[in-house]
């Protein structure tokens, strides 16, 4: 079925091309009898407004695009959730993209975004994107970098201090006189798993006697937290970690099913166990998980606000960088 046109709707109103553009753009410069008359065509026919095509013509979109890593992680649905409610106050949407932690489906999206022209991107990366958000902002369209601090400061971030939040992590641990930490996380190629790991090494470093092992991950998923929790239990006694600090709370509960519902590893007696992100299922866990609180709706919310900012600057804008500190929960995963 052919969709119906403007002009189509403007034939069964008896009105001009222009006067349907009036009461769909500009209804304050129609009487109240021919916007009626235009309403009832557009009903009769079905006629959908192009939004998409009147934002390229007028070179202005309404549009957000956001590329999380992983949408199955409920700390990226809480940042989109802040983007979004801000957003929607300004009048504008968000349109979300999943990269999987793969950068060709990061990049893929991008591609996506340039090609609708959207107001500007929120992005958390998987690797090095800088050329190609230079090549964006080169086209109008900035970014923001969410989750994730830049060396680069010409862009904007909004993040929490990872580094921080490792060293944190991995303090607690060894403030309970763990001596064998055991970080589990992956691929390193994620700036923020390499700042975690990064903050713990300066922990353990403090203490002597103590040492961080590091059990890489392929992903930061549930499933590639079992297998790691699974290898784990699998060594002799001896040779298993008294702590193991995982890289966000997803792969902890992977961790946790790995050591006790496919074993007999007992959490915390035999191993402690922190998380990071502090995700809502991290305090319903079967042994509740502590771990490292990040803000994340505010992470999105400041990361959209700042986007907007600049995206509606002149020449002068200056770019921002925002670091939230994290904060410290500690539950039953780690202290019984």
């Amino acid at each position: 079925m052919v969709s119906a046109s403007v002009k189509d709707v403007a034939a069964l109103a008896g009105v001009s091309v222009g006067t349907v553009s009036n009461v769909l753009n500009r209804p304050e410069k129609v009487s109240a009898d021919v916007t009626s008359r235009v309403q009832a065509a557009i009903d009769q026919l079905g006629f959908v407004r192009n939004d998409a095509a009147r934002q390229l013509r007028a070179g202005l979109s309404h549009s957000i695009g956001l590329v999380v890593l992983d949408a199955a992680n409920p700390f990226f649905t809480e940042l989109a959730r802040g983007a979004e409610d801000k957003a929607t106050a300004a009048h504008f949407t968000v349109l979300v993209g999943n990269s999987n932690e793969d950068a060709a489906r990061e990049a893929a999206y991008l591609d996506l975004f340039e090609q609708q022209r959207v107001r500007g991107v929120l992005l958390s990366p998987v690797g090095n994107v800088i050329p190609r958000l230079e090549q964006l902002r080169g086209r109008g369209i900035p970014t923001v970098l969410v989750d994730r601090q830049t060396d680069n400061l010409s862009f904007s971030s909004v993040a929490v201090d990872d580094l921080t939040g490792g060293e944190m992590a991995a303090s607690h641990l060894l403030s309970l006189g763990r001596r064998r930490i055991a970080f589990v996380g992956g691929p390193s190629s994620i700036r923020q798993v390499a700042d975690r790991l990064a903050g713990a090494r300066k922990a353990v470093q403090e203490v002597p006697g103590a040492t961080v092992e590091v059990v890489g991950t392929d992903s930061l998923t549930v499933l590639s937290g079992r297998a790691a929790g699974e290898a784990i239990r699998l060594r002799p006694a001896a040779m298993r970690p008294d702590a193991i600090f995982a890289a966000n709370d997803l792969l902890a509960m992977g961790v946790l099913q790995g050591l006790m519902l496919m074993g007999d590893v007992k959490v915390p007696e035999e191993i402690a166990l922190i998380g990071y992100d502090d995700i809502e299922f991290a305090a319903a866990a079967v042994v509740p998980l502590s771990s490292i609180r990040q803000p994340s709706a505010l992470i999105g919310a400041t990361a959209l606000e700042l986007l907007l900012r600049e995206a509606d600057a002149e020449a002068g804008f200056m770019p921002t960088q925002i670091v939230f500190p994290p904060e410290l929960v500690v539950r039953a995963s780690t202290t019984g």
